[in-house]
């Protein structure tokens, strides 16, 4: 395939003045900025930290929530609002879980457990005093 200034592609793999060669590799061109070698293998994949950072939104928005309107609204007991906050903090582990952090690292299981398990000891915290 021609390219638009005339040149084949077949002309890039010749080494051309201003290539940096070792032996018989180029380590890098003069028309890139990058070497050669520096082909990505993979892909990008953010997905365990959208899901641990989806799962830290739902337990900061959530359980402020939950104590406010029971306590504030509903007039509950802190008892039932921290079981309220539990089982909010439940759904969010199951819901995060079954997004698929099921098949994501220990380390990311274990680093969103600490997380969640974190904030609902602030709320235990403030519904204790």
């Amino acid at each position: 395939m021609p390219d638009p200034q005339g040149e084949d592609i077949e002309d890039f793999d010749e080494p051309e003045e201003g290539d940096i060669m070792a032996g018989d590799r180029r380590i890098a061109r003069a028309d890139t900025a990058l070497p050669d070698w520096y082909a990505s293998d993979t892909h990008y994949r953010p997905i365990p930290i959208v899901w641990f950072a989806g799962a830290l939104l739902l337990q900061v928005i959530t359980q402020p929530v939950v104590v406010f309107l029971g306590l504030g609204l509903l007039g509950l007991s802190p008892l039932v609002v921290l079981a309220l906050a539990l089982l909010t903090t439940g759904l969010i582990w199951h819901h995060t879980w079954e997004r698929g952090m099921s098949v994501a690292s220990g380390v990311w299981k274990a680093a969103t457990f600490a997380m969640l398990a974190f904030f609902l000891g602030i709320t235990a915290l403030g519904l204790a005093s």
